[in-house]
């Protein structure tokens, strides 16, 4: 089938190599030039495991194109998919600008029939907001806009395209459904489902899927927060209760809370639709207030720990982005710790296996903030003279150290574990100060 990707962030370029792979011709189309070229000469723009190597065998074999011309990009697609950004505005809703630009240029271009499929995480009425714009200057017959979600995780997003749990596709005629089941069927032939539905159900069913993973996130937070209260260890609850069938082992790891381009964003768009029509979404609310607490309260207990204050101290972060096997640091808790430690007159000494340039980039015009920052190559230089470690991100590289070089190169052998990567008791026994989430 032939294909047009018209955005190549995260979910443009991962979907667009996934469909490559399994034969079909896509041409991905990109407003930044610069950036365009460098996929020309084969340079992966981002950091996922696994891309690379689809994306250099793609190209190579003339199934994956690039370019900034989009009337070149759709001439000959069957399917258009919309990869294009949809940031959270000042109020908390999604941006649709980019959407809906490029659905009046669309307008102007098309001359047969294409199926419009909104691949961004997009509010509820959507599509029939695209088609509206459409259908100023087309004939309803040469266009139906649907929907089709991505539920990608960063840092397995290849493995979850190739091998999808599910597909969801929100569309309205027999003859868009049958072209978008015959492009994903390579994908489900173990078994796994295409649930079909109408736009506005699948439009909810992406926000309703990420606010729940997120609400998991939240509560369990909120029970780490209580187990140190009364006494109790989280890890415990967790093995306790997610051997449960009805809840299950995933997303109830305590920590600095959840960060990254889709859970934020989509929960707080979630609730801005709730509001719009007056809807008090009290869970969706408190998983907000919940999650950004989270960060200072890990922060406080820095601070409980040197009562003098934190001016004149050094600490070493591991881990900068969001998640692990990312280099996406969107909304990561590492920048809320810099940023609060650099106000009470700290610095910080920065390591990140793909993350470190992308931070380095954020805060290039920050020079007042930059002067306090120091990047590390390599995960126990970055200790050096540090009083403290804290560990951000749950790299697996940081699993398993050398205790005895982080005490040898610390100033002081402190640990605050953002993660509840290590085991307490063992930590303890080496003569750290040790403190985690919720144990």
């Amino acid at each position: 089938m032939k294909l047009a990707v018209i955005g190549t962030g995260y979910v443009g370029l991962v979907s667009g190599t996934c469909f490559a792979e399994t034969g079909n011709q896509v041409v991905c189309v990109d407003i930044d030039a610069t950036k365009v070229q460098k996929m020309q000469q084969g340079i992966v723009p981002i950091y996922e495991p696994g891309l690379e190597t689809l994306f250099e065998r793609n190209k190579s074999q003339g199934r994956l194109h690039f370019t900034t011309n989009l009337a070149e990009a759709i001439k000959d697609a069957q399917i258009i998919f919309l990869a294009l950004p949809t940031p959270p505005g000042e109020d908390g809703s999604a941006d649709l600008s980019y959407v809906m630009g490029v659905a009046h240029q669309l307008s102007e271009m098309i001359t047969d029939y294409k199926v419009i499929v909104d691949k961004s995480t997009v509010p509820v009425g959507t599509a029939e907001k695209v088609a509206a714009i459409l259908s100023q200057k087309l004939d309803n017959s040469l266009f139906e806009v649907v929907s089709n979600p991505e539920f990608l995780r960063e840092g397995v997003a290849v493995d979850d395209f190739l091998k999808p749990d599910r597909v969801v596709i929100g569309a309205n005629t027999e003859k868009a459904r049958n072209l978008m089941k015959k492009l994903y069927e390579p994908f489900v032939r173990q078994g796994n489902p295409i649930v079909f539905m109408d736009t506005r159900s699948a439009e909810m069913t992406k926000y309703a899927a990420n606010s729940y993973l997120a609400t998991r996130i939240s509560f369990m937070n909120e029970i780490a927060n209580l187990c140190e209260r009364v006494g109790a260890d989280v890890d415990m609850v967790r093995r306790g209760i997610g051997t449960d069938f009805r809840i299950g082992r995933h997303f109830l790891y305590a920590g600095l809370g959840y960060g990254g381009s889709c859970f934020p964003k989509d929960v707080q768009a979630l609730s801005r639709t709730a509001q719009d029509y007056e809807y008090d979404f009290k869970i969706l609310n408190s998983v907000m207030s919940v999650n950004a607490l989270q960060r200072q309260l890990f922060l406080d207990k820095i601070i409980r720990f040197y009562p003098d204050g934190l001016t004149g101290k050094t600490f070493a972060l591991w881990g900068l982005a969001f998640k692990p096997n990312t280099d996406d640091i969107r909304e990561a808790p590492a920048l809320f710790l810099i940023d609060k430690l650099i106000e009470m007159g700290a610095k910080v000494q920065c390591y990140d296996p793909e993350a470190s340039e992308n931070v380095q980039h954020l805060y290039q015009n920050q020079p007042e903030k930059l002067t306090h920052i120091s990047f590390f190559s390599n995960q126990y230089e970055v200790l050096s003279q540090a009083d403290a470690l804290l560990l951000v991100t749950e790299w697996n590289v940081f699993r398993n150290p050398d205790f005895d070089k982080i005490a040898q190169q610390l100033k002081a052998k402190v640990i605050f574990d953002g993660r509840n990567v290590y085991d307490k008791k063992e930590i303890l026994q080496l003569g750290f100060h040790y403190e985690s989430i919720g144990r």
